[in-house]
């Protein structure tokens, strides 16, 4: 399941995102059209890590019990 939220600071996005207990949070900001980078957010350590968009799905599937795709 995804979510799009464009409102409000990245910080307030991420408290949201936190609240309803989503548990990675993907920024697309500039770097991602320059260098093709996203950075990924994880909601139970808040740890920021900037990975290349082919590397997203490997990122979290590394960090679940399950698998998706």
């Amino acid at each position: 399941m995804v979510s799009y939220d464009e409102s409000g600071s990245i910080g307030r996005r991420y408290r949201r995102g936190d609240a309803i207990g989503t548990p990675f949070a993907v920024t697309i900001d500039d770097n991602t059209l320059e260098k093709n980078t996203v950075t990924i957010r994880d909601r139970d350590t808040m740890e920021q890590i900037i990975v290349d968009v082919n590397e997203i799905v490997p990122y979290v599937n590394s960090k679940l019990d399950f698998k998706y795709l």
